[in-house]
């Protein structure tokens, strides 16, 4: 291990310039990654927001008795995707009315009748604010005989599962793409490292040395450089997102990535330096083990 070590940090010495580009290459492609990453993390916090808006309004039918209503509260509440359940009677919906739509404060305030109904309010789990579980237990609330209508905005709510959807869509595209052109350049980058110490490599094979004994310095350096990389990467992101915070008078509130999403931008950053290590050797060394079987023919 020590041996694999030093090989890997004295290539670090033989070819500077090609090691920063590699790193640099990798920081920059997780960093444009990353700052996806941070918009879609943001994005998701608002959709969270709004999720947390979506319920389910089930209107009552005038005169139904309290006790009625108490027990199937109660039953609702104990579906699998229903969070809470709460009665708005008749005159607590008069009151939300006139407090909240100024515009008809003044013709709320002369009623004769109140011409609200009392209602069930009913707010979903995280994981079921969705159209297909809101459609799912409106379905069962309109089922029971007190109910009068049922209502739960199905047109928004099919609107921000299609947002969700299409953000997770382009962050994997995205993502996709700079993980691909990084595994290329950094290939390309250990390609002409291989190319330096092609005559040592090419010794080695004469004197019996295995592929993965050879593999090995060139791995660990393309994991080196993939975590630097990360590390760069991060660093970058945080100072993007710092300027963006600052930025009171355009955006504020604002999260970053919590130590797991750290760690997984880090690990993916040495995943990119092995891969791209892993391809370019494997290449080279079938080359050099085609010309070595020729010449022993």
């Amino acid at each position: 291990m020590r041996l694999l070590t030093r090989e890997a940090l004295l290539s670090f010495r033989r070819a500077p310039l090609l090691s920063a580009l590699s790193v640099t290459t990798i920081a920059f492609s997780l960093f444009t990654v990353g700052l996806f990453g941070l918009i879609a993390i943001n994005l998701r916090e608002a959709l969270r927001d709004l999720e947390e808006r979506v319920e389910i309004v089930a209107f009552v039918l005038r005169g139904t008795p309290p006790e009625t209503i108490t027990l199937a509260s109660q039953d609702i509440a104990t579906f699998p995707e229903v969070l809470t359940v709460t009665y708005v009677t008749e005159d607590d919906a008069l009151a939300r009315a006139r407090r909240e739509l100024v515009e008809f404060r003044d013709a709320y305030r002369d009623l004769q009748v109140n011409p609200l109904p009392a209602s069930l309010e009913i707010r979903l789990r995280e994981g079921f604010r969705d159209a297909v579980h809101a459609a799912a237990v409106a379905e069962r609330v309109r089922g029971f005989s007190f109910v009068e209508d049922v209502r739960f905005g199905r047109d928004w709510v099919e609107q921000l599962d299609g947002l969700r959807d299409l953000a997770g869509i382009l962050g994997l595209v995205i993502g996709g793409v700079f993980a691909a052109v990084a595994i290329v350049i950094i290939g390309v980058t250990i390609r002409l490292t291989l190319l330096q110490r092609a005559r040592e490599i090419h010794i080695m094979r004469l004197v019996g040395a295995t592929n993965w004994f050879i593999r090995g310095p060139f791995l660990l350096e393309g994991a080196l450089k993939g975590f630097l990389g990360g590390v760069l990467a991060l660093v970058l992101c945080y100072a993007g997102y710092t300027a963006f915070r600052n930025n009171t008078s355009v955006l504020g509130g604002l999260v970053f990535f919590g130590p797991h999403h750290m760690f997984v931008i880090v690990v993916f950053g040495v995943f990119l330096g092995l891969f791209g290590s892993l391809v370019s050797v494997g290449r080279h060394l079938r080359t050099v083990s085609g010309r070595l079987d020729r010449r022993m023919v």
